[in-house]
């Protein structure tokens, strides 16, 4: 167990590692700490969001479950986007056998009862994925779980062995759907080395007349990209939009509320249409590149 990182102490190590992030505004000081204390800390836990409406989600969080609802976001492009810092509502109770074996860094039992308060323990990270068994994990996304994973166990001095999955925390979960035998061992590996930069990218692929999807961690209230405009104009060509005025540059209310109304034209319903795009609605609404 150690005492917290500071939230610079944190952002370097991530860095040295290779990790690429993105800075939300006050994630240093966005905590649920008056809850109670953060900390002492004995590893890292990842889940997956189970949505692609991923970064303002466990940004805000819900009433019933207030944000942060983690430290950082993993994107699918690897990008690690830092929400909040502190106590946050990730992990909930699990088992007090688990949490010995992680302070004592052996083989994890299977989840008992719940009886521990884990998101005092825990530096949490939500990974962007459905969570449904077919959707993917791209490789620069699993290379930096890996990298931020073992930037914290260097950070702390402590084996990949302290690194573990909700779903080794409590019988409630099934997060992440990869195996976490296969991923500590990619941490372990790393370990036994030095840390540096991140891979270089693959080759790109041809360009189609139509943008890729770029990600539910893309739309971010406040997010400038020129992209936005030409997802407006496509919601208005469709009979969706819901502009006073616009559609412009930056993601807003208007583009969210649009969205949504393309969302339920395609026949979805509930949080399925809460206005960020998935990658099945976005490939419907074929949006020139900007």
């Amino acid at each position: 167990m150690a005492a917290p990182l500071s939230p610079d102490a944190f952002a370097r190590a991530l860095r040295a590692e290779g990790v690429p992030l993105t800075e939300h505004a006050d994630w240093r000081t966005h905590h649920r700490n008056h809850k109670g204390a953060w900390g002492p800390v004995n590893g890292v836990m990842l889940h997956h969001t189970a949505g692609s409406s991923s970064v303002g989600f466990c940004r805000r969080g819900t009433p019933g479950l207030p944000g942060p609802l983690c430290v950082g976001v993993v994107a699918k492009d690897g990008t690690v986007h830092l929400v909040g810092y502190g106590r946050t509502n990730h992990a909930g109770n699990g088992c007090a056998a688990v949490l010995a074996a992680v302070r004592e860094e052996r083989a994890l039992p299977k989840p008992g009862p719940d009886a521990v308060d884990g998101n005092a323990r825990f530096y949490g990270f939500e990974i962007e994925n459905l969570g449904d068994g077919a959707d993917p994990y791209p490789a620069a996304q699993l290379d930096a779980v890996e990298r931020l994973s073992a930037a914290l166990c260097r950070a702390h001095g402590w084996s990949a062995a302290s690194v573990l999955g909700h779903k080794e925390w409590t019988r409630r979960k099934i997060d992440p759907s990869f195996p976490m035998d296969g991923m500590r061992g990619r941490i372990g590996a790393r370990l036994a080395g030095r840390p540096g930069p991140g891979r270089p990218a693959p080759p790109k692929p041809p360009a189609s007349a139509y943008a890729p999807f770029p990600g539910g961690a893309f739309f971010v209230p406040g997010h400038r990209d020129p992209l936005f405009t030409a997802v407006g104009r496509r919601l208005v060509a469709e009979g969706c939009g819901r502009y006073s005025v616009g559609p412009g540059p930056v993601w807003g209310a208007a583009d969210r509320a649009s969205y949504a109304a393309w969302q339920r034209k395609l026949g979805y319903r509930g949080t399925d249409a809460d206005g960020t795009p998935g990658r099945a609605s976005w490939e419907r609404l074929r949006v020139p590149r900007a």
